[in-house]
């Protein structure tokens, strides 16, 4: 696997835009509720991938400033995003976004905080983000139930390569409380799924860094797994991933 994070996702652009969840919309209504988010906010998604995250916030009516450091990952972003004018695409990283100081009121970042150096990241943010600002940090954490997604874990562990050291739910509320620099911030959690058939949930799997390529050895073994788990669980030619979206909101110390 390419150990560069900025360029881990270069060869999934298109299954991260197809079959990627996005997030509930219950989002910006907490942030509006208990942060003061109002379409006047100015954001700045960082690690902004293909925009699913900046998206919500477009809808809401706020600018976005969708920091991105993969240049195939940003090129997506900006062509699903064309149609906003109140996107802006930049080429930078959460260590080093090329944002101004204090520009930006919520500092976001959606499947994409266990990728940064978090003291480097720390600073950063602290250094653009408006006094008062925000950090929201937000994954889908898909739940593991028994049957389907039970057996789907297992092939990760099984046929994965480095599944395990890059799975996000390895960052947990000390290393949340050690950013924030605070035990205040604060935990969130919605309810989030997916409904996929059986080219949805190949290209489901196949969006993620940790999946094997064509030509790897762990390809076709995983490819058959997954067929036979779907073949298995699937009801009516679907099946159902569960999420628990967590949110993680806090103010800089």
């Amino acid at each position: 696997m390419e150990p560069d994070p900025t360029k881990r996702f270069s060869s999934r652009v298109e299954d991260y835009i197809r079959h990627r969840p996005s997030y509930p919309t219950d989002v910006i209504a907490w942030l509006a509720a208990e942060c003061g988010l109002t379409a006047q906010s100015p954001i700045a998604d960082i690690g902004c991938g293909t925009g699913i995250l900046a998206r919500l916030f477009l809808d809401f009516g706020c600018h976005v400033f969708g920091v991105e450091p993969n240049a195939a990952m940003r090129a997506g972003a900006e062509r699903q995003l064309a149609w906003q004018a109140r996107f802006h695409s930049v080429d930078g990283r959460a260590e080093a976004t090329t944002l101004a100081d204090s520009s930006v009121d919520f500092v976001t970042a959606g499947q994409a905080f266990h990728w940064f150096d978090p003291p480097s990241a720390r600073a950063e943010f602290r250094r653009i983000l408006t006094p008062r600002g925000w950090v929201v940090m937000i994954w889908n954490e898909r739940l593991v139930t028994p049957g389907f997604l039970t057996e789907y874990e297992a092939m990760l562990q099984r046929l994965s390569t480095d599944y395990g050291r890059v799975d996000h739910r390895q960052i947990g509320g000390e290393a949340i409380a050690q950013f924030f620099g605070h035990d205040s911030w604060r935990e969130v959690g919605f309810p989030n799924r997916q409904d996929f058939d059986w080219d949805g949930l190949r290209g489901r799997l196949l969006s993620s860094s940790y999946a094997p390529l064509p030509g790897s050895p762990q390809y076709a073994p995983m490819m058959e797994d997954l067929e036979a788990i779907f073949v298995k669980y699937n009801q009516g030619g679907q099946v159902e991933v569960l999420y628990e979206t967590k949110m993680y909101v806090g103010q800089l110390a």
